[in-house]
């Protein structure tokens, strides 16, 4: 079997004095996990420095390298060419005779990069090494300046050919060609690449938005979106019909607002896509939510709820029937703590019926019905529906209106486990939310088992975690908890979480489990607030507030982040 090039430069550096193979392959590990290129990883691991590394290169590879700190360049190879291309791929030309050009390349691994140059000049590439150090002060210098991130650059040493849509066959027979689909067409491309990065940042949401100048593209991550790159307004509509194909949109329908869904499969890993297009004054908005079916097998440890609110939740979802919410408001994690339930209880024994708007996970083993109020299949039709379907768990991906409440209430006391969510901003909210939608407090005292008010933080980020003081006004508030030489700590930022010094998150909680005297108390028309005091004092609840604090002298999260996520009164 003949030895690839990437094989060989492995091996050569393996063989250098002083390196063991074993580092070498926690730097392959290395560049996986920060998606950058081999020899940048290499030299990040301090294996080899960028001047010996040029010099492997040249030796293996047999390509000539050359001082760029020494070179002229000439100004007419900007307009061959762009600024934008040159940063993208950190390459800049170095001559052009006839119809080939010649470009300096850090990454002579990076076949795009000389593929892009071919395309975007129509004319041969000749490569010459430098050292990246070397290009990048020399595209400054020439071009002048620094310009935005690009979608190539953010994407090097990404292989396009690991993108598969799982069902192109249907794409092409909506109406894109072989021809259209391979790895020559720049917008197939772009759009792969935005979507292996927002992967490879951990994004759940990846957000395309058109200005007047160009489609500026943002990833959510970690609950909050951050600037990425921006996109050409001419390649703008391009993007948008390759979205909408893939999600199985009408690209004739432009003036309303439109749903769909996708599949990747990315290398050996399948990812769902939800796809939602919005008509503005600019072009289509477009937001896609990025769902990974591996957070639903995770537990309620990996989503990182407390062992004492973990030790509630088991207790109460096995309970044979009933209704538990989980309430917060948008994106603070309820969905995905519903489908984390459901996917434990999901067994051969149990019927599980879910209606959803959308379905955002597909999970084998349920059954799964979207809503359509335009035809009049609603939360309250779908769930009156189900409930003739003999199913022993339900759940309804939200309680929006009295008449879904109400079924779902009286579905829980006919013998069903019924999930739901609530937008409420605690638990004790949940019960006099519900009888303010009319339901009788009667029914909502016999049908409740459990509310769980939940709030996503972010988590300082191990790879640069550092003590830091926090200010003696908070101190003095918490100062009942902290015990003597407690450390506090923040992120310093590190590539590892592209410098926020946040790195995941974590699931804060408040329990409300009923008993008799909370039943009495909702019977008698009491107000959250009491039910909230009494279940505190009486049952050892922990507010939202108290997770937090206690999750900030656990070194978990920064005092910022307390605050930014929830109060006092929470």
């Amino acid at each position: 079997m003949l030895e690839t090039v990437r094989e060989r430069i492995l091996k050569a550096i393996s063989n250098l004095q002083n390196v063991k193979r074993e580092d070498v392959d926690l730097a392959v590990d290395w560049q996986k996990k920060m998606g950058i290129g081999l020899g940048k990883a290499l030299v990040e691991r301090k294996l080899i420095s960028e001047k010996e590394l040029m010099i492997l290169l040249v030796r293996e590879l047999h390509i000539p390298s050359i001082d760029l700190s020494k070179y002229k360049f000439d100004p007419g190879l900007k307009a061959v060419v762009p600024e934008k291309i040159a940063r993208q791929h950190n390459i800049i030309p170095i001559s052009k005779l006839g119809d080939t050009i010649t470009m300096a390349i850090s990454d002579p691994l990076n076949v795009f990069a000389i593929d892009d140059i071919k395309n975007i000049t129509g004319k041969n590439v000749d490569v010459v090494m430098g050292t990246e150090s070397q290009i990048a002060k020399a595209i400054n210098s020439f071009y002048g300046g620094q310009s935005q991130q690009s979608v190539s650059q953010i994407s090097k040493d990404i292989d396009i050919e690991d993108f598969k849509i799982v069902s192109e066959v249907d794409i092409n027979q909506a109406g894109v060609s072989d021809a259209d689909s391979g790895d020559q067409a720049p917008i197939i491309r772009m759009v792969n690449l935005v979507i292996k990065e927002a992967i490879k940042q951990r994004a759940s949401d990846i957000h395309l938005e058109p200005t007047e100048q160009d489609m500026r593209v943002r990833y959510r991550i970690d609950g909050i979106l951050q600037d990425i790159l921006n996109i050409p307004k001419d390649s703008e509509g391009a993007v948008v019909i390759r979205l909408k194909i893939m999600a199985r949109l009408d690209i004739t329908t432009t003036q309303v607002p439109q749903d769909g869904r996708f599949k990747m499969r990315i290398a050996s890993q399948e990812v769902d896509f939800r796809v939602s297009v919005l008509p503005t004054t600019h072009g289509p908005k477009i937001v896609m939510r990025i769902l990974d079916k591996a957070n639903l097998s995770l537990g309620f440890e990996k989503l990182g709820f407390s062992p004492k609110a973990i030790e509630i939740m088991q207790s109460n979802i096995i309970k044979p029937y009933g209704m538990i919410l989980v309430t917060g408001p948008t994106g603070s994690g309820k969905s995905t703590t519903l489908y984390s339930i459901i996917n434990q209880l999901n067994t051969i024994d149990k019927n599980i019926i879910t209606v959803e708007d959308p379905v955002e996970y597909l999970i084998e083993g349920l059954t799964q019905i979207d809503v359509k109020p335009d035809i009049g299949l609603t939360f309250a039709s779908g769930l009156r529906a189900i409930l003739r379907q003999s199913p022993d768990i339900v759940m309804v991906g939200e309680i929006r209106d009295a008449e879904t409440a109400d079924i779902a209430i009286k579905a829980s006391l006919t013998g069903q486990m019924v999930f739901s969510t609530l937008h409420t901003n605690d638990a004790a909210g949940a019960l006099t939310r519900l009888v303010d939608m009319g339901i009788e407090p009667f029914l909502v005292a016999s049908s409740l088992v459990m509310v769980c008010a939940q709030r996503l933080c972010r988590k300082i980020c191990p790879y640069c975690k550092k003590p830091s003081q926090i200010p003696e006004n908070v101190l003095q508030k918490i100062s009942h908890k902290v015990i003597p030489e407690t450390v506090f700590y923040e992120g310093k930022g590190c590539e590892s979480c592209r410098f926020t010094g946040f790195l995941g998150r974590i699931g804060i909680t408040e329990i409300l489990e009923l008993d008799d005297p909370i039943r009495e108390m909702l019977l008698q028309g009491k107000s959250s607030d009491e039910i909230k005091k009494y279940a505190v004092a009486n049952k050892g609840m922990k507010i939202l507030y108290d997770d937090m604090v206690d999750r900030l002298i656990e070194g978990q999260t920064t005092v910022a982040e307390v605050f930014r996520v929830t109060s006092e009164d929470h």
